[in-house]
């Protein structure tokens, strides 16, 4: 009984940085070329990596299934593509992490109480253009960096 309670423990010792972190294979081009498609990444989930920020990249429950995004706008903004740049509540946004914009003007967007996410690569990305702003609650972790 003793050997089986000390497996146990050492199981849910193992086991316990799951409950922080787990891995994540990115899907796809839409993050290229800070992730490409068959990389994996830790996630540090929602309810311990805090409010996000603007610029940070989270794991979030789409419409159509789950997708790695960089958090552009915040709750209660204003967000408007000209020319292929981002602009919130009428002041640019630089966004070095994009290579190649595709020149679209499009918006304004606002947030209300939602998070707007958008691709790096925003010619090969199906985000909060299509889909508009996402709650809080869809969320599911901040990425933190690769497993390997």
């Amino acid at each position: 009984m003793r050997a089986l309670l000390l497996a146990a423990g050492a199981l849910a010792l193992g086991l316990a940085p799951l409950a922080f972190v787990h891995p994540v294979r990115v899907a796809g081009r839409s993050m290229e070329p800070r992730l490409r498609d068959g990389d994996v990444r830790l996630v540090l989930r929602a309810w311990c990596a805090g409010r996000p920020a603007q610029g940070e990249l989270w794991l979030a429950a789409a419409p159509g299934g789950t997708v790695v995004k960089r958090v552009v706008a915040l709750p209660g903004s204003q967000v408007e593509l000209r020319d292929g740049e981002v602009w919130i509540d009428g002041a640019y946004r630089p966004e070095p992490y994009v290579a190649q914009t595709d020149r679209e003007t499009a918006g304004p967007w606002r947030t209300g109480d939602g998070y707007f996410l958008l691709g790096d690569n925003r010619g090969e990305s199906r985000d909060s253009r299509a889909w508009g702003p996402l709650p809080a609650a869809a969320l599911e972790g901040r990425i933190l960096g690769s497993c390997w």
